[in-house]
């Protein structure tokens, strides 16, 4: 059975949209938010590897807010190809916001945050809150996983902010999940 030429260029171009789906299927599930979140996970290793080189001292200083952001995207940029670090949202409430990275495959953003003493400790809760408020019209954040380092153990009751933060939101009909990573 011999098929035509145009039968054949339409099983082709067939097997070559099946072949592009497969293909974007995969990096979505490469950059999926659990994946982000198992990965992000790992920072306080990657910190402890860092500073315990055989080599010599410390190869990245995380000491601020910009030293997480950059060991952040070195963690996850070899895998989530589509990273975009610092990017500005819509203007809300008369002010402009940037978050720290956005993955548009897994509809998901990365805050990080940098707790620097006992009063940002304390008060961190209203700063993600803020946060929230600022994410919950974008239409590429599904997902706003907030980073907090806290290397002085700053934040009183993280078991609290965790339980106070983590939840599914609704906001007219948009679906927000807001996930908590405190190494």
């Amino acid at each position: 059975m011999r098929l035509d030429f145009s039968k054949q260029a339409e099983i082709l171009e067939k097997i070559s949209t099946l072949k592009s789906n497969l293909r974007e299927e995969i990096i979505a599930e490469q950059a999926s938010y659990l994946n982000i979140i198992r990965a992000l996970e790992q920072f306080s290793e990657c910190v402890r590897y860092l500073n315990t080189r055989r080599s010599g001292g410390t190869i990245l200083d995380i000491n601020n807010e910009a030293g997480v952001q950059d060991l952040i995207y070195i963690m996850l940029r070899a895998w989530v190809h589509d990273i975009t670090p610092e990017t500005p949202s819509e203007k809300i409430a008369n002010r402009y916001s940037i978050k720290d990275f956005l993955i548009k495959s897994a509809k998901t953003v990365i805050e990080a945050k940098f707790v620097r003493d006992n009063s940002h400790g304390k008060n961190i809760s209203r700063e993600l809150h803020d946060d929230i408020e600022n994410y919950r019209h974008n239409p590429d954040c599904q997902h706003l996983i907030f980073f907090i380092y806290d290397p002085d153990s700053n934040i009183p009751d993280v078991s609290a902010l965790k339980r106070t933060i983590e939840e599914e939101r609704t906001y007219a009909g948009k679906i927000l999940h807001c996930h908590i990573i405190v190494p």
